[in-house]
């Protein structure tokens, strides 16, 4: 592909994504697919000789696409949102021709400081304290962070990281032919990266890169860092967060016991119920007994931005770091994950390692920072230009109203479970996540459940709170609306009024 087909057949891909999302709601939200479906459908083996772009954009809707779950389809209420915006994309796509590998100030001074001042402005939107703030002096800052594994075997990795909550489960996971890859990584959550493998694949074919291929050199020895530690799950209380009194006392039964606590993560919007911890509790408690208070605030923390919940981050002032996801309600596409630390010595002396080819004249400038010394990788994508596209292109206020938006058609659903009383509210609703169930026993909210998932109008994942069977229905899509809200609700009834899906005593 030349510079002039490039040219033609990027205007013509903006198309393609545009028309995407401006028709996704036609699409099924979820595959009907079985296990295996794609290998039958593409070669066995890469093609030796280059396709035509046609060829594979063809293959795209042909092969792709009946096998994806659309994230962004206003009829996905699963998980928690994944954010998605036109300033992001185009960033992304800027990033991705620009293709520096960043592993140092001197790699692309640019790709670094954008970095450091985009935490920076996320960090006032969020009224953080000044210690998490870099500055041009300060001792802490923020760092978007992302995770990795080296691994020998699949069996070794999958027994050390395969964790199954309820409400990522699903009724193919224990099937031969396909591999969930979350049990394969540390982070829980990965792009479509095979996509541009298998476009370059196609289109340059066996003998073309051959022609380009050369030798290369990585870097495994930050993987010897990871550790294994005890670690102990707090009691929660009757609105599933963890108090200041149940971690004290499992703070001193611990002490009694020789162990030494050194590590405490609290959470400010749970992935089952959108619960908060109360960190001002917490923190002094932290603090007192030197253990690195640690939030995590992964889908919540988004909408701290609104002073109407920045109530709900009082408390971060006692904590060593900070983090949420920014991809999940910022308007920032995958992956972003934004971390701030007070001191950023302590990361640092944990990963710093300085070969004599990766040092340069300014590392030890007061004013640049090298972030591979705030991660296990070595390498970090361009990944603060699209907060800066986003960032300047919406504007605080428009973020704001883009979470409010999304709160308030979880309360409008809400108030639509609470209209029918068959059904039942399980956790407070505080933003855009409503926990709900139909009364009675765990297996008339299981089969109903079951019953839409596999209508596959609307697209629900389920979680357990206190013993129960719960269906979460988080508002996901930067495109839903009211009338989405109400088609599904209309949806759900309809199947729990079918007399083969669900029965319930009177």
């Amino acid at each position: 592909m030349d510079v002039a087909e490039f040219r033609r057949r990027g205007k013509e891909m903006v198309d393609y994504v545009a028309d995407y999302m401006e028709n996704i709601e036609q699409r099924p939200v979820y595959p009907d697919v079985e296990p295996g479906y794609l290998r039958s459908m593409i070669p066995a083996e890469a093609p030796l000789e280059p396709e035509t772009y046609e060829d594979v954009m063809r293959d795209v809707e042909r092969v792709i696409m009946p096998g994806i779950t659309h994230w962004h389809s206003p009829y996905f209420y699963a998980y928690f949102a994944a954010a998605s915006s036109f300033p992001a994309m185009l960033a992304d796509m800027l990033c991705g021709a620009i293709g520096c590998i960043r592993f140092s100030w001197a790699a692309s001074p640019a790709c670094t400081e954008l970095e450091t001042v985009m935490l920076d402005w996320l960090g006032k939107m969020l009224q953080l304290p000044e210690a998490f703030i870099a500055g041009t002096n300060g001792q802490g800052g923020g760092v978007i962070q992302v995770s990795v594994s080296v691994v020998k075997r699949r069996s070794d990795i999958i027994g050390a990281f395969k964790m199954d909550p309820l409400y990522l489960t699903h009724e193919n996971q224990e099937s031969c032919v396909i591999t969930d890859y979350r049990h394969w990584q540390i982070p829980l959550s990965r792009r479509f990266r095979s996509l541009k493998m298998w476009f370059v694949f196609c289109m340059y074919g066996l003998t073309g890169l051959q022609d380009y291929i050369r030798k290369a050199h990585c870097s495994v020895e930050r993987a010897g860092m990871i550790a294994g530690v005890t670690m102990k799950k707090i009691p929660t209380d009757d609105t599933y967060s963890v108090k200041g009194e149940t971690l004290k006392k499992m703070v001193e039964e611990d002490k009694a016991a020789g162990l030494i606590p050194f590590y405490f993560c609290a959470c400010l919007g749970t992935t089952n119920s959108c619960a908060f911890d109360h960190i001002t509790e917490l923190g002094p408690i932290c603090n007192s007994e030197t253990i690195w208070m640690h939030i995590d605030a992964a889908y919540a923390g988004s909408a701290f931005i609104c002073p109407e919940f920045r109530h709900l981050l009082n408390g971060v002032e006692f904590a060593d770091s900070f983090n949420f996801n920014a991809h999940k309600w910022l308007l920032v596409n995958f992956d972003c994950s934004t971390m701030w630390v007070k001191r950023r010595s302590d990361i640092i002396g944990a990963f710093k390692m300085d070969p004599l080819y990766l040092t340069h004249e300014n590392q030890e400038s007061c004013v640049i920072t090298d972030y591979r010394h705030w991660q296990i990788p070595l390498s970090r994508r361009f990944r603060s230009l699209k907060m800066w596209f986003v960032f300047r292109m919406y504007g605080l206020t428009g973020l704001q109203d883009y979470i409010r938006k999304h709160v308030g058609l979880a309360k409008e659903f809400e108030s639509l479970v609470r209209s029918d009383k068959r059904f039942e509210i399980c956790a407070e609703v505080v933003m855009g996540l409503v926990c709900f169930r139909l009364k009675g026993s765990n297996e008339l909210t299981e089969a109903l459940l079951k019953k839409i998932n596999h209508a596959k109008r609307i697209h629900l994942v389920p979680c357990q709170l206190s013993s129960r069977f719960v269906l979460r229905f988080a508002i996901c899509a930067r495109t839903t609306e009211s009338h989405h809200i109400q088609e599904a609700w209309q949806h759900i009834t309809t199947l729990t009024s079918d007399p083969g899906t669900c029965r319930w005593g009177v």
